[in-house]
């Protein structure tokens, strides 16, 4: 699970971008944001997530960078929102609690 901490450390997105999923990720409730983004069921747990949502956002850059008129800002930034969410509640299942 480190290494995608780590991978997420070097992602690099438009400064823009970041300030507004950072913003909007303290906000983040799992139970309401993620089956939008991943459909609805069982949520998976935070790495099976994490990963999901690490394909999805590498598939919204792919189009934003091509200029593609499919291309969805407010999808990207929730995207973006969840990924942020998500690796926060792994770090802190990571650490050990004092």
């Amino acid at each position: 699970m480190q290494d995608l901490l780590t991978m997420l450390q070097k992602l690099h997105r438009p400064r823009l971008l970041m300030r507004a999923a950072r913003i909007g990720s303290e906000d983040y409730r799992r139970g309401t944001h993620l089956p939008r983004i991943l459909g609805f069921g069982v949520l998976p747990r935070h790495g099976t997530a994490l990963i999901t949502l690490i394909e999805i956002e590498a598939e919204l850059n792919t189009q934003r960078k091509a200029a593609d008129a499919s291309y969805s800002l407010i999808r990207h930034v929730d995207v973006l929102i969840a990924m942020i969410g998500e690796a926060r509640y792994l770090k802190a299942a990571q650490t050990p609690s004092a």
